[in-house]
């Protein structure tokens, strides 16, 4: 090659790119999103646009407004959601369990956010629950009569985070696969 040659590829094979860049640039909807060594970008992205793409993570959002919501949509967006990437059955319904039992143990409904994360490069999923009130960790402050749905929860999945940020309590789950 000769020097101070530059080669431009554009492409979805992110081995490939991995493998033969000096620099990459993300591009998301025209734009260049995030740009780095092939290490940073491909090891530690810093947006969450870029860690969705490069480990292929396909997700969904469900909103809940008051405590009326109804379970039944939630769960068949749950399920189309799993069939749409082959998630196979029996995980499919895990996920719909979980977010049951996770919803059981709710005092304030007037402001969910639940994200299902599902990631097509390890097969892993991740339910997080978000929601808008003062500092309260819902898995750590729960009556006796509601102590079998947290063990549940605990059983199925391999780690349960919690950090509250931003005026929301934000739990992310990670489902044991």
């Amino acid at each position: 090659a000769r020097e101070g040659l530059t080669m431009i590829i554009v492409t979805h094979e992110m081995e490939f790119a991995k493998n033969t860049s000096s620099r990459v640039f993300y591009m998301d909807e025209g734009i260049i999103y995030e740009e780095g060594s092939p290490e940073q970008i491909f090891e530690n992205p810093q947006k969450e646009k870029t860690r969705s793409f490069i480990h292929r993570i396909r997700s969904m959002h469900y909103a809940i407004t008051s405590k009326n919501f109804d379970l039944y949509a939630l769960q068949g967006e749950i399920g189309n959601f799993c069939e749409k990437h082959v998630i196979p059955e029996k995980l499919n319904g895990l996920v719909q369990m979980l977010a049951e039992e996770l919803l059981l143990l709710q005092n304030d409904y007037s402001k969910i956010d639940i994200s299902l994360s599902y990631s097509e490069k390890d097969g892993s999923v991740e339910m997080t629950l978000e929601n808008q009130s003062s500092e309260y960790n819902f898995m750590e402050n729960q009556d006796e009569e509601k102590e079998i749905g947290l063990m549940i929860i605990k059983a199925r999945c391999s780690s349960i985070d919690y950090k509250y940020e931003e005026g929301k309590n934000i739990t992310t789950f990670k489902i044991k696969n």
